[in-house]
């Protein structure tokens, strides 16, 4: 019983160093994360060089799906290790005052730029192609948009779905996602 029980506070302890710690600005900060001038064009760009796609997730402060996304699934090692490896992500406020630039030039600060892109919850994550049309904004460029939190399994797929470029299939998200659940349970 007291090798189990040490077993468990292993696992515990191990899955708690991983997770995210919470900055200044209450929100929480993973390793894979970055600090950019938030110039979306600009971010589009360093990720394309990097061979890796755009991620901005929306967070505020005291969002308890937010947490729940950072403290039981962004730190599963297969997901955190997916994000590292493929994406270019960048944060922003719910409720900031850091300016950011859309695609379309545009400038707001961050609880503006939220606003005009319509994201009423949080987290919400906009995943972006290689190439923007010129004059679109981030919501008219997006190639999917998650909102809220999700399990393992859903952010998994979205996350792969986005860089196999799936939206450019006749297989929604939805079907790919039950298709790739199904053999993940097995």
């Amino acid at each position: 019983m007291t090798r189990l029980l040490w077993a468990l506070c292993a696992v515990f302890f191990s899955v708690q160093v991983f997770a995210a710690e919470i900055g200044d600005d209450g929100l929480h900060k993973a390793s894979w994360m970055r600090d950019t001038f938030k110039d979306l064009s600009e971010d589009l760009e360093e990720a394309n060089a990097e061979g890796k796609r755009l991620m901005v997730i929306v967070e505020q402060r005291g969002c308890i799906y937010c947490k729940r996304m950072h403290e039981e699934v962004f730190v599963v090692p297969e997901i955190a290790r997916y994000i590292e490896d493929n994406y270019f992500v960048v944060q922003i406020n719910m409720f900031g005052d850091v300016e950011v630039t859309d695609f379309d030039g545009t400038t707001l600060p961050e609880k503006d730029m939220v606003k005009r892109w319509g994201a009423l919850f949080t987290p919400n994550i906009f995943f972006f192609p290689r190439e923007v049309e010129d004059g679109a904004t981030a919501t008219q460029a997006a190639v999917a948009n998650m909102p809220g939190a999700f399990g393992r399994w859903t952010t998994l797929n979205m996350l792969t779905w986005v860089v196999e470029e799936g939206y450019n299939s006749d297989e929604p998200f939805q079907k790919y996602h039950a298709r790739k659940f199904e053999s993940q349970n097995k």
